[in-house]
């Protein structure tokens, strides 16, 4: 079987086996991060992804009451952290290989709208962005060797 980025690919194979695919999304969140900033960040970033990547997008979801639900991304995110350090390192990584990334600096936590966010990025050069989360969509090779370093959010 080969794998792609449709919906339909990513859902479980006859019997139940789940497909793999030959993407993978990961979010990279900084280790020092607040429970209530991890999952913000999380969000805002899964966001990106999925806008930059609607074709991760599975079908609608209806209850057995017929009541619709929005549809979620097709393949699980890999969620994980590292340092300061490591974030700046994965930013660099994806740029060397061509992978756009979302990212979410800490200065977006004191802000209050879509155009404050960006202006707060704009504000500082890529290599000094105070980055406490970022996230990115690729090949699982690629994907993996920019997270390096990483690992598993617990």
């Amino acid at each position: 079987m080969t794998t792609t980025d449709t919906p339909a690919d990513t859902a479980d194979a006859p019997g139940g086996a789940p497909v793999r695919t030959a993407t993978k999304t990961a979010v990279l969140l900084r280790e020092d991060l607040l429970p209530w900033q991890r999952l913000n960040v999380t969000a805002f970033l899964a966001g990106g992804v999925s806008a930059a990547h609607p074709e991760l997008l599975g079908l609608p979801y209806a209850d057995a009451d017929g009541t619709a639900y929005l549809p979620l991304l097709g393949q699980p995110v890999l969620v994980l952290e590292g340092s300061a350090d490591v974030l700046r390192a994965a930013r660099e990584r994806a740029g060397r290989r061509g992978l756009a990334v979302a990212v979410f600096t800490a200065g977006m936590f004191d802000t209050g709208h879509d155009a404050a966010n960006r202006a707060v990025v704009a504000a500082v050069p890529g290599a000094e962005l105070d980055l406490v989360g970022l996230a990115l969509h690729g090949a699982r090779t690629a994907v993996d060797k920019v997270v390096k370093g990483s690992r598993l959010h617990p």
